[in-house]
């Protein structure tokens, strides 16, 4: 490589500080980081800068924070008192061979997308994220249910509605805490997969026969699949963590009229593993770049 490829990252969470180690550490990657002055400026011996300051057409990536921008053109930063305005052309001025990264995209980043022609990767959305977050994910799952349940995790009845990549990880690990672990899910094909891991499989249709011995109660659908009629057949002491992204899948009023205790987790590997979070997402990151060059 002739030359250090240029990265903006503007904004970010606790993730990013190891994200920013990572990448600054990288021989042929040249770091400008905005909206991170609440710092040290010697943290990371990367400058520190001001979106004014950054030549869009300069840049190889643009790295913006998990949540993107919001419909005004803005992003508020965790580590900045001052929030960030992108100019109406800033976008459009980026070279078309500059990738930009965000967690999640926006109505205004699909706007620009679309009118700018720009590479995004969205990166929650990505398999090899997902497959990675899934053990902080998990862990932090299990941390919850501890500081939650009024007994122990060995023994408890837990229900786990989905096999996906993060409903396969959170059964596999607390059912080898001790945990009895049922598994809801749609297909018959699932059900098998469920049993042959040492699960007990069933359909979700037949949620509400499972439930009345319920202790702990994981969703990881993103669909309303605990309805009224299922939280009718719950203990009052039974815990619910939902894992789906918002809006769930629990009838979260409802659960909280009956009196429930239920906690939506979004999030959970910047919150207890942040470090980790960061690491996964630097490699991410670096391997899409890469493979671009």
């Amino acid at each position: 490589m002739n030359r250090k490829l240029q990265i903006a990252i503007i904004g970010g969470d606790a993730r990013y500080l190891e994200l920013i180690k990572k990448l600054a550490g990288h021989p042929y990657y040249q770091i400008k980081l905005i909206g991170y002055d609440q710092l040290d400026p010697g943290f990371f011996s990367v400058s520190h800068t001001d979106l004014t300051q950054i030549t869009p057409e300069t840049l190889d990536a643009v790295i913006l924070p998990i949540t993107g921008i919001n419909d005004k053109g803005e992003i508020n930063p965790v580590f900045s008192s001052q929030s960030i305005s992108f100019p109406e052309d800033w976008f459009a001025r980026l070279n078309h061979q500059a990738l930009v990264f965000t967690g999640i995209t926006t109505a205004y980043l699909d706007e620009a997308v679309k009118k700018n022609q720009i590479k995004l990767y969205p990166l929650m959305e990505r398999d090899d994220v997902a497959i990675y977050n899934a053990i902080p994910t998990a862990e932090g799952t299990i941390l919850l249910a501890i500081q939650h349940m009024k007994i122990t995790l060995h023994g408890a009845n837990a229900i786990i509605l989905g096999l996906g990549r993060v409903g396969l990880t959170v059964a596999d690990k607390f059912a080898k805490l001790g945990a009895n672990v049922w598994v809801g899910v749609r297909s018959p094909s699932d059900i098998a997969r469920a049993n042959t891991l040492g699960f007990d499989g069933f359909h979700l249709d037949d949620l509400a026969a499972y439930t009345e011995k319920c202790d702990l109660l994981i969703n990881t659908i993103p669909v309303r699949i605990v309805d009224k009629r299922v939280l009718n057949t719950l203990k009052t002491d039974a815990l619910l963590i939902d894992l789906a992204s918002k809006p769930g899948g629990i009838n979260f009023d409802y659960a909280r009229d009956r009196g429930l205790n239920t906690i939506h987790a979004l999030g959970l590997p910047a919150r207890v593993a942040p470090k980790t979070a960061g690491e996964i997402l630097a490699k991410v990151i670096d391997q899409l770049i890469t493979d671009h060059q």
